[in-house]
């Protein structure tokens, strides 16, 4: 009997050898939470006097770290979303406008490709390198066909999804749904809420395994419709904010008419969209907690471009932050940005350091030990998370088209806290202190041309090493300028 409890002990003990080492080897689950045109200042964490009511992101940015300088890699949709999925900037293959966006101006756009490249490696093909289970829920637009979609770019399970670019499945937000990927819905579902349940149990079901989970929300895109109950809730609140609704800017570039915009958040439809949309994220936080494995799960919290604040019934506003979405101002490209990696980043902690969406590739690729061969142009933000500095000398926006909110073509460049804009129409540039200036109103390139000609130098420079595509000339038009 001594040599029987001696012999199952070895084993016993050889059992948890292997456990402990399995579970010291297993790969971070990721999560990741990417809001269709949330703005900067849409959720309490970035604004404390913000009128859409965010707990649950709120608390996650407690446990978390927030950044206060992050930004998306354009300021519409597709570009922004091919980036979070290559690490690439879109300007490489010409994915430059949201997909199918050809709207012409003065000039016509840059050509402009409509679609994510089918040899693109995805964020979720890489992970299955390491066996992870994949998920994807909500809007893609990064393809027409069925080849381009999720199910056939690296995601084993595709919720929402589908070839059609619109974000609303059949224009609705609540069910039946004309979505072919959730025809299964209960009438009156709600959509976010629909997203989450499924995220939820794709988490639960997979605990046991390294997981990868992406929720990209329709919300909170138009259509302006929100759950009865929110919009009458915040219907009242709206009545007790006083302030000057609306306001205009006078000629912001040559051309260019009086633009109007929100310079008061109060309206009651998006505020219910906005914490609906809350209200979904904190189900799957949730999930992570009653699975066991949030102590083993990286999750980043996002938005692929700023604000609605310009058209299409500017239901935010994103000062002091200039312009909104469809603009290369601050307005259009800053977004949330809130990290959470166990044992790196520390509960609470905020950053400065300037971040993009085109990080979170090889942010996740390190993370979970897999070498990366091809070319990227994000960095891994593990310096960062640590609460140190990044190696990175300039960011970059390139956007050759006329947007549906109003936003004029051009490109900028960020070195330190200095942000270089160049309008493409003429070719006017204006130079701005981001720290003692986020509104970008006072133009310094006048006051700094060293400064000034040596930021447009290395933008034009990147301009050439992406293959950067400009503005065409109409027949019978003015010839657009160069840089």
């Amino acid at each position: 009997m001594p040599r029987f409890l001696c012999i199952l002990s070895v084993i016993v003990v050889a059992f948890a050898f292997v456990a402990d080492s399995e579970a010291e080897t297993r790969p971070p689950n990721v999560v990741v939470f990417l809001v269709d045109d949330l703005g900067y200042m849409d959720i309490g964490a970035n604004n404390p006097n913000c009128f859409y009511e965010t707990p649950s992101i709120d608390q996650f940015a407690k446990s978390a770290m927030r950044f206060t300088n992050g930004y998306a890699a354009n300021p519409v949709c597709s570009p922004t979303r091919y980036s979070l999925m290559t690490g690439k900037y879109p300007t490489r293959v010409r994915a430059t406008n949201f997909f199918s966006g050809t709207r012409s101006g003065k000039f016509k756009p840059a050509p402009l490709n409509g679609e994510m490249p089918l040899d693109e490696i995805t964020l979720a093909q890489a992970l299955k390198k390491k066996n992870y289970a994949t998920f994807f829920a909500g809007k893609w637009h990064l393809g027409k066909t069925d080849k381009h979609l999720p199910q056939n770019r690296g995601f084993d399970i595709n919720v929402g999804g589908h070839k059609a670019g619109g974000p609303y499945s059949g224009k609705k937000y609540f069910a039946p749904f004309k979505n072919p990927q959730m025809k299964d819905s209960p009438s009156g579902d709600h959509l976010p809420d629909r997203l989450a349940r499924d995220t939820a149990s794709f988490i639960a079901a997979n605990k046991d395994k390294p997981f990868f989970a992406y929720l990209s929300f329709y919300s909170v895109h138009t259509p302006l419709i929100g759950r009865p109950d929110l919009v009458k809730k915040y219907k009242a609140k709206a009545e007790k904010v006083a302030g000057k609704e609306f306001s205009e800017v006078p000629g912001e570039i040559a051309g260019k008419k009086v633009q109007k915009y929100r310079a008061l958040q109060k309206h009651a439809v998006y505020a219910a969209m906005v914490e609906a949309m809350d209200q979904a994220v904190g189900k799957v936080l949730k999930q992570l907690e009653a699975s066991g494995v949030a102590d083993n799960t990286i999750v980043i919290f996002t938005s692929d471009n700023g604000g609605l604040s310009t058209s299409e019934g500017m239901p935010t506003s994103n000062l002091p932050l200039r312009g909104g979405k469809g603009w290369i101002y601050e307005g259009g490209i800053r977004e949330p940005w809130i990290i959470r990696y166990p044992g790196v980043t520390k509960a609470g902690a905020v950053s400065e350091e300037a971040i993009c969406s085109i990080d979170l590739y090889p942010t996740v690729m390190e993370a979970s030990g897999i070498e990366t061969k091809h070319t990227i142009d994000g960095v891994d933000l593990a310096p960062a998370l640590k609460n140190g500095s990044l190696d990175r000398d300039a960011l970059y926006w390139h956007y050759p088209h006329y947007s549906n909110q109003g936003g004029p073509p051009g490109g900028a460049i960020r070195v330190g806290d200095y942000k270089l804009v160049e309008h493409y129409e003429d070719g006017k540039i204006m130079l701005f202190d981001l720290e003692n200036d986020i509104g970008e109103k006072n133009d310094l390139a006048a006051k700094f041309p060293e400064r000034a000609a040596k930021m447009r130098a290395k933008l034009h420079q990147w301009y050439r090493s992406v293959d950067a595509q400009f503005l065409q000339q109409k027949p019978g038009g003015p010839e657009p300028w160069r840089p």
